[in-house]
């Protein structure tokens, strides 16, 4: 397995991010939110004095819609971006999302460079060429696949993080073990996130981006493969735009992917035969992790419909990504409206 070619692991970011700077003479944005732009800028120097105009956004999944797309190109067109501009993305998964898409779209698509800032961001959104807001209530709606110019993955973003934001993460790397294979899951579950050995972490990171590579760099435009790639998505996209909705505190993207996989971790071991202690395993792990999410079975009709949104699913079923045991994966698999509910009861009936 390998990085993909635009992607570059670093422990110096400002380097890195400098000579990219020092080779273009256009005019650089930086895309930053309220969290970012305090405690991330000042890890890159090189854009202050290169004389970056930022452009400041809320955070929030909340504020990842086509509202704040026109106030980026705004700011872009009042700030005389064109197209030999260079777009900076420094942030988690809504910026890399947002900024990727706004410097696609702007001027017919300007280069961008994804700076990630969450561990989320590292091992999924930040790479993979996949660019998206949400629309109508629904994740991803509207969006297009385009690959950034550059990724510089730099573990020394994640010192900045709340304790809960890198959890979260932890929720794409238990994925892509499961994808990958056994031993890789059991390396996983070794690292401790409340302490963290930022060595070890780096090295997940690493190999986690090179797993989606796999999938990604072998069908960019999720014809077939990567589907697999949205394993713990399905159910977990639901879960994720429904706690925006309830009243409650909203799910982070990961703590929602968490929920995704214990759900489907289920249907993987109903309708494919995954071995149920494994899948114990697997539950076990996340557990541990992730605090408890409660919703009722009254609200099964509701998270289903939102299932039937998914951009996977094909004539009018909801296709789902499943395992029939570590590194053995089988996408385009239909699930009824039973399965679906007999898996949000075993969640429920975890207790997580």
């Amino acid at each position: 397995m390998n990085l993909p070619g635009n992607v570059v692991c670093t422990q110096d970011a400002n380097q890195q991010l400098k000579q990219i700077l020092d080779a273009h003479e256009g005019k650089v944005f930086v895309l930053a939110d309220d969290n970012t732009e305090p405690f991330c800028m000042p890890l890159l120097p090189c854009l202050a004095e290169r004389g970056a105009v930022v452009i400041r956004i809320k955070s929030g999944e909340e504020h990842k819609n086509i509202s704040t797309l026109q106030e980026i190109w705004t700011q872009m067109c009042d700030l005389g971006g064109d197209r030999k501009s260079l777009f900076v993305n420094l942030g988690g998964g809504v910026i890399g999302d947002m900024g990727g898409l706004a410097a696609s779209l702007f001027k017919r698509g300007i280069m961008f460079v994804n700076v990630p800032t969450t561990l989320l961001a590292q091992v999924d959104a930040s790479c993979g060429g996949k660019l998206a807001v949400d629309f109508n209530g629904l994740k991803n709606e509207i969006g297009l696949f385009r690959n950034p110019d550059k990724v510089i993955i730099c573990t020394e973003f994640l010192k900045t993080l709340p304790k809960r934001q890198l959890i979260s993460g932890m929720a794409e790397i238990a994925k892509h073990a499961i994808l990958s294979g056994e031993d890789y899951f059991h390396e996983l579950s070794k690292f401790k996130p409340d302490n963290p050995n930022w060595q070890v972490l780096g090295e997940l990171v690493e190999k986690s981006v090179m797993i989606k590579n796999e999938f990604a760099g072998a069908d960019p435009t999720e014809k077939g493969v990567r589907k697999m790639l949205n394993l713990g998505h399905t159910i977990g996209h639901a879960i994720e735009s429904f706690s925006f909705t309830n009243g409650k505190e909203p799910l982070l993207h990961g703590e929602a992917v968490a929920i995704g996989l214990v759900c489907e971790m289920f249907l993987s071991n109903k309708l494919l035969k995954f071995p149920v202690q494994k899948m114990m395993d697997i539950v076990q792990y996340l557990s541990e992790l992730f605090m408890p999410y409660k919703f009722g079975y009254n609200d099964y009709e509701t998270l289903i419909k939102l299932m039937t949104h998914d951009k996977k699913n094909t004539g009018g079923k909801i296709n789902f990504s499943l395992m029939s045991d570590y590194g053995q994966y089988h996408y385009d698999q239909n699930c009824t409206s039973d399965d679906i509910n007999q898996a949000l009861s075993f969640y429920l009936q975890m207790n997580l």
